[in-house]
């Protein structure tokens, strides 16, 4: 049976609890939150904008029609792309996000997909198309994994959690868009009805440019570089609406430095350390499988092959096929936020298993009516495949959407979190290009029988979630930082963290008068 962690009756959980002012009426912490939705939040508009467009154009008579009418191995492969160039991108991606800073990563990736996005919608061949797809899967990680670590490293611990849960949502306004895009275009009579779409997917890595200079970096990040002062001046201004002298920013730092100090002597964060140290191998397991799982719970058949799943339930016409893709992106965003605020309430462990019990359930229910139009043609079973279709949504939603890259972010300490994501990353693409790949020709090939295999994989995720995964619900990512190293370790960080704190209350690292030197911090800070 997994660990179970208890929330600890710690100094900076009092000051939390005590804490009543909500964030919106603070305002440096609302401007914070502003600036993240376009620049970290929104970044997973380009995935769902990816996924929900390579649906809609097969249902584009003039894509269609360019490309050579691709159905089985070609469209997989031409889905599987995108995935494919994640991959290659992965072992990059650590680098750049630990060694530039958070906010080099989400730009650097973001000028890569807007150069596929430009490619993509000029493409006059085939060859061009399967670049830029390449392009775009080889530019997202970089800003997924800087993004997500940012996001847990910067909000304010108070509402780290759903600000990490939001993250996967966008996903569903990128989808949405393009899905009502495609809706739009399909019938145009020539190649802009694809093109259109295409030279759109830009518009999410645009915002991420533009506005990433206005957000600070990652405190985390800036006190593993040896620039404490920056990293307090950032801590105060947006987690104590610029009070220098606050006792919460004065813990907060503290237990931030002496845990990357600690971590730093464990050797966290190595690769060679992933494989030896059997804390770090735990994390990896988990990491490695939620990759998998994210994939293969049976939503890449709904993300990239929803045209084709309706096929072969006697849904045909191209206009119904789209208004079904966009209803569904619309109900993915509905219940996807709204699960996305309240799940992280929960424990994580509550959260996921209801997830894969939830989707086992339905998962198999929808294999049986596939099963049951196949062989009589019920209108009844296409019915109620939608329906199953529609209700997978909030099943998958409920913990694989809402909860894992807070639940990452919580499982790595820094100087393993880039890494860890990028390994989970990885684990997802690669899972990703084989549904991508493999899913048009198991449909075309075995039809509902296909839906099998994902049905066995889902109760094995019930019993890896049992027996396997970690609570790590309401404690700082200080305090999870040593969640399978031991009560010694733990112990050394937290009179470590006392020790600083009486340092700290003599000397502030900032001085009473810096408040000028604090208003000029943010334009220092944006030519990192």
């Amino acid at each position: 049976m997994a660990i179970g962690v208890g929330r600890n009756d710690t100094a900076l959980n009092r000051y939390i609890d005590e804490d009543k002012v909500p964030w919106y009426r603070k305002k440096n912490l609302r401007l914070l939150y502003l600036l993240m939705f376009p620049t970290c939040i929104g970044i997973e508009m380009t995935s769902g904008f990816d996924s929900s467009m390579m649906n809609g154009l097969q249902a584009v008579p003039t894509w269609d029609a360019f490309f050579g009418h691709p159905r089985s191995t070609i469209l997989g492969l031409l889905s599987a792309l995108y995935s494919l160039g994640s991959i290659c991108s992965l072992p990059f991606v650590p680098l750049v996000t630990d060694k530039l800073g958070r906010r080099w990563a989400i730009a650097f990736g973001s000028v890569i997909m807007i150069i596929g996005a430009a490619l993509q919608c000029a493409s006059q061949d085939f060859a061009m198309f399967v670049i830029a797809r390449f392009l775009l899967g080889f530019g997202i990680p970089f800003a997924i994994v800087a993004a997500s670590s940012m996001i847990g490293e910067l909000a304010h611990p108070k509402e780290r959690a759903r600000m990490g849960s939001l993250f996967n949502a966008s996903w569903f306004i990128g989808a949405i868009v393009a899905a009502g895009v495609t809706l739009g275009t399909f019938q145009m009579p020539t190649n802009w009805g694809w093109r259109i779409p295409s030279i759109l997917q830009v518009t999410p890595s645009v915002l991420q440019i533009v506005f990433i200079w206005f957000l600070p970096e990652s405190p985390r990040w800036l006190i593993s570089k040896g620039r404490g002062e920056e990293a307090y001046a950032v801590l105060a201004k947006f987690h104590a609406e610029g009070d220098v002298n606050s006792e919460f920013v004065k813990l907060e730092y503290a237990e931030i430095e002496k845990t990357l100090e600690l971590e730093k002597e464990q050797q966290k964060g190595s690769w060679r350390e992933f494989v030896l140290a059997p804390g770090m191998r735990k994390r990896l397991l988990i990491c490695s499988f939620l990759g998998l799982a994210t994939q293969w719970s049976g939503n890449g058949l709904t993300s990239y092959f929803l045209a084709r799943i309706l096929d072969s339930v006697g849904i045909t016409d191209d206009r119904t096929q789209n208004l079904i893709n966009l209803a569904m992106t619309c109900w993915g965003f509905i219940n996807g936020t709204a699960l996305a605020l309240t799940m992280p309430k929960l424990p994580r462990r509550v959260g996921y298993l209801a997830c894969t019990i939830s989707l086992t359930v339905i998962f198999t229910a929808w294999t049986v009516a596939s099963a049951k139009y196949a062989e009589t043609g019920s209108q009844g079973a296409s019915r109620a495949v939608i329906a199953f279709i529609f209700l997978y949504s909030p099943a998958y939603n409920m913990a694989y959407n809402a909860l894992t890259y807070t639940f990452l972010v919580e499982l790595f300490p820094f100087h393993a979190r880039a890494k860890g994501i990028a390994v989970f990353q990885w684990w997802s693409r690669a899972a990703g290009f084989f549904n991508q790949f493999v899913n048009p020709i198991g449909i075309a090939n075995a039809g509902w029988k296909y839906y099998i295999s994902y049905c066995v994989f889902l109760v094995f995720e019930i019993l890896f979630v049992y027996f396997l995964f970690p609570e790590t619900a309401n404690r700082s990512l200080e305090e999870l930082a040593f969640l399978y190293e031991g009560d010694k370790v733990r112990a050394e960080q937290q009179k470590r963290v006392e020790e600083d704190m009486l340092v700290l209350e003599n000397k502030p690292p900032i001085p009473e008068h810096a408040s000028d030197k604090e208003s000029a911090f943010h334009v220092e800070v944006s030519k990192i």
